[in-house]
């Protein structure tokens, strides 16, 4: 069926789509059929990989997508990534940009008609109130689809459970195309890195299950920067092995958070700075607590900023110990999202924002 004249010009699905589900799937055929173009913005982009919220890269999502898609549906969509960011405003900033540019790319000008389509099933769907500029369409939660679930039941300990899930109930729930890509991907080494994050995240909070209240842990991290470069740890054990850090850990019974973050930077880095000279640097302290950026449970962490000047031509040295099997300065600019653990990147890019707030203007 033909579009009618006053048809949006583009459709706007947001969504992290892991997994795509045929939910999601209802709102891509219903936006092709309102509108003359659909972007998917896909989110958590970059994202280092985490099993129980973003376990498949913005490329392994773009393809499960594509592979559920008519020829002819293919030809009228557009991807678009968008990293998470720690403030709203600039994360609606950054999706009102990604449409810009797509419009741009289309050659429609700034009087193109945009709505923005999704289903509005829970907390999660608060984005599609954030763009009131935009024209909107709702579309039904299809059978009550949701991607947690499809998550938890692809990264059961149990192979046998999971053959089972994808050999029945997945094949109601998801296209055919993305079952047979999470069957394909259960053979990968990321697979199986992914149900050894997850076994460790339960056991841990097992471990915590006899308490008379749900544990609140505190932990403290050192920002440490000097001439555009901040330190960084390797993690050696779970979870995140394998992926760079910010130097921090558990807060002890008897130490202020400061302590904390000094203590940890010293066993996992043997900074080669003295702890006066340390604590002289300090900058600020800020708190960060989304509610679910660690997988082990509720853990809010208070980064502490240190700006180290210049005192010679060579970074101070540091090498990896403790939880750390190495250090190592990196470039702000060299950052890679993806190969940081949890929230960490966020934490930086805040932290060195303060920096770059107190410097004189040029």
């Amino acid at each position: 069926m033909p579009l009618s004249d006053d048809a949006p010009d583009l459709a706007v699905f947001i969504g992290r789509f892991q997994p795509f589900h045929n939910g999601h799937l209802e709102v891509v055929r219903r936006a092709l059929a309102e509108a003359g173009r659909l972007l998917i913005v896909i989110g958590s982009d970059e994202a280092a990989r985490r099993p129980d919220f973003v376990p498949f890269t913005t490329a392994e999502r773009r393809e499960m997508i594509l592979a559920s898609l008519r020829p002819v549906e293919r030809d009228r969509v557009v991807f678009k990534g968008a990293p998470d960011f720690g403030d709203i405003d600039a994360w609606a900033h950054q999706v009102r940009r990604l449409v810009a540019e797509t419009l741009a790319e289309a050659g429609l000008g700034t009087g193109a008609r945009v709505t923005l389509i999704g289903c509005s099933k829970d907390r999660s769907s608060y984005y599609l109130r954030v763009f009131p500029e935009w024209s909107s369409i709702a579309v039904p939660h299809l059978g009550g689809l949701s991607a947690t679930p499809a998550r938890e039941a692809y990264f059961d300990e149990d192979p046998a459970q999971v053959s089972a899930w994808l050999a029945g109930p997945a094949r109601e729930q998801l296209p055919s195309a993305v079952v047979a890509w999470l069957d394909a991907f259960r053979t990968t080494p990321d697979y199986a890195e992914l149900l050894a994050e997850l076994a460790y995240a339960r056991r841990y909070r097992e471990a915590w299950s006899g308490a008379p209240y749900p544990p609140i842990f505190v932990t403290a991290d050192a920002v440490v920067i000097q001439d555009g470069h901040v330190l960084l740890i390797r993690r050696k054990g779970r979870p995140g092995q394998g992926q760079w850090a910010i130097p921090g850990g558990f807060v002890e019974q008897d130490e202020f958070v400061v302590d904390a973050a000094l203590r940890e930077l010293e066993e996992e880095t043997g900074l080669a700075v003295s702890e006066a000279d340390l604590r002289a640097s300090i900058v600020a302290t800020r708190v960060f607590d989304a509610p679910f950026r660690d997988m082990r449970g509720r853990m809010i962490t208070h980064a502490t900023l240190f700006h180290l000047r210049s005192g010679t031509p060579e970074l101070p040295g540091a090498m990896g110990a403790d939880d750390a099997d190495q250090a190592s300065w990196v470039r702000l600019t060299d950052l890679r999202r993806e190969a940081l653990f949890d929230d960490h990147f966020l934490i930086i890019q805040a932290m060195a924002s303060l920096i770059a707030q107190a410097s004189p203007n040029p």
